[in-house]
């Protein structure tokens, strides 16, 4: 075994005229198909925990508790709640819909009555960029509005607004109700699939003017770790807090969109494995290449008592290292790009943005704000970056198998008649 490898070993590193070129060729090949998909695979993942996260800190939180018997009385268990060591932040929201009119038109918009100190969590803090104003809500009369929001109605801070929304008249009829506010502030989550819609006001200013049955009301519950635990604390919850009450997990609320996010990475896994097995197809062509070249070596090793498993032993070490070192290169690089991935596009932006500002062009933006994260988390999955190396391993080795066993059953005698 250790002769064996040896010998591929030498073959790897050996000159072009000795077979190398075969190996290292395949070796490259193996490397420039994982530089793309190491990156690939640290920016969906970045994107999608990116946008997971914005939605869990900023809009619906990590858990949402529902009062299934008397929708609109939340608050009286939400000391109750703060008191649970799981539970970091509790605090009522009522959601509706009205239509906002502004300066230059009008738009529906998603009306968020919710306690001001949400929005000055440390994790909500995290992601919430002010584009203007202040995100910090003083008065019942005061809102916040999302960027692309403001800018579609033409709202401005200090200027007041008017919002129109579905009241209850005495008999039961649903009457248009309009009410003004003030803007206090302009907001943006870095993703404006997020906050493209929202009109943020205090709790109590939304219990004024949206009707329990127009609108949803529920408790927003944080807790440490979303990711792990949400479903244990879910059903916790739901046991002491009886069958009056619901507790739904940030899966639960929106599993739709989260199970796009996972099946769009599942196709980017399984595009990934098809690019690996071609690849794998090199290292086999090259492995066959190789057996061709050096038939007069296998003729010296069988006469010398090399058998034919030990024979093929030798190019399955050959196949073998070259995936792993096209692996180890190609992850390596794609890691160092993958990392480097905002400032690489920023300054691509500019290099694009400059060349066409010379031909009276505008601004260039690679990844437009209004579908893609203005920045791109950095995510490693350290797990996925593991089996794909060693996947890569495994297909060269496997795909290298036919040919390593045809150069064990080489006849030395017919090969050194020749030389």
């Amino acid at each position: 075994m250790k002769a064996g490898f040896f010998i591929a070993f030498r073959y790897l590193l050996g000159r072009a005229g000795e077979g190398g070129r075969y190996l290292q060729g395949a070796a490259t090949g193996i490397a420039l198909s994982l530089i793309p998909i190491i990156v690939t695979l640290i920016v969906a993942d970045g994107m999608i925990r990116g946008i997971t996260d914005r939605h869990l800190e900023l809009g619906t939180g990590h858990l949402q508790t529902f009062n299934l018997a008397s929708p609109g009385d939340l608050q009286n268990i939400a000391p109750a709640l703060m008191e649970e060591e799981a539970v970091r932040g509790v605090w009522a929201e009522r959601r509706g819909l009205g239509i906002i009119i502004g300066g230059r038109g009008k738009t529906g918009a998603t009306v968020r009555a919710v306690d001001p100190s949400f929005w000055e969590d440390k994790g909500s803090g995290k992601y919430l960029t002010t584009i203007a104003g202040e995100a910090r809500i003083q008065s019942d009369r005061e809102v916040l509005l999302g960027e692309a929001l403001a800018d579609s109605i033409g709202a401005e801070v200090g200027k007041n607004i008017r919002l129109m929304t579905m009241g209850s008249a005495e008999d039961g009829r649903n009457i248009p109700k309009t009410t003004v506010f003030k803007v206090r502030g302009i907001i943006s989550s870095g993703y404006r699939e997020i906050d493209a819609l929202w009109c943020i006001m205090s709790y109590e200013a939304g219990k004024a003017i949206l009707p329990p049955k127009t609108s949803s009301s529920y408790l927003i519950l944080k807790i440490a770790d979303p990711y792990r635990n949400a479903d244990a604390t879910a059903r916790y919850l739901n046991y002491i807090l009886g069958p009056r009450y619901a507790v739904y997990t940030w899966q639960e609320l929106q599993p739709s969109l989260y199970d796009s996010y996972e099946s769009t990475r599942q196709l980017l896994l399984l595009i990934m494995a098809l690019i690996v097995l071609v690849a794998a197809v090199n290292v086999s062509s090259a492995t066959s290449m190789l057996a061709l070249e050096r038939r007069r070596d296998i003729a010296v090793l069988k006469t010398a008592g090399a058998s034919p498993g030990a024979t093929s032993r030798i190019f399955l070490w050959g196949s073998c290292l070259t995936g792993l070192t096209g692996a180890i290169v190609g992850i390596g690089v794609g890691l160092l790009i993958g990392k480097s991935i905002n400032p690489l596009i920023h300054g691509l932006e500019a290099v694009l943005g400059f060349f066409s500002r010379l031909f009276n062009g505008g601004e260039v933006k690679i990844l437009d704000p209004g579908f893609y994260l203005e920045t791109i988390p950095i995510v490693i999955d350290w797990t996925t970056v593991f089996f794909i190396g060693f996947f890569t391993v495994l297909c060269s080795v496997i795909a290298s198998w036919i040919p390593a066993r045809q150069a064990g059953k080489v006849k030395p005698i017919e090969i050194l008649r020749k030389y």
